[in-house]
């Protein structure tokens, strides 16, 4: 039995990775401490999370 959602689910994976790709440039360029590398790196992987959020709450209202 296959499953024909499964190419759905990979593309939204490439999206996420491009936005967290274009996340870590952007907030690597601004950091310039360690400290701030280590945030630039947890940005990245999160920010993503949260615009898709914000997103998906300004389309409930």
């Amino acid at each position: 039995m296959s499953n024909n959602n499964a190419g759905a689910a990979a593309g939204g994976g490439a999206v996420y990775g491009i936005g967290m790709f274009g996340a870590w440039v952007f907030f690597w360029q601004q950091a310039d401490t360690l400290g701030g590398y280590l945030l630039a790196v947890l940005e990245g992987i999160v920010w993503p999370a949260i615009i898709v959020y914000q997103g998906f709450s300004a389309l409930a209202k």
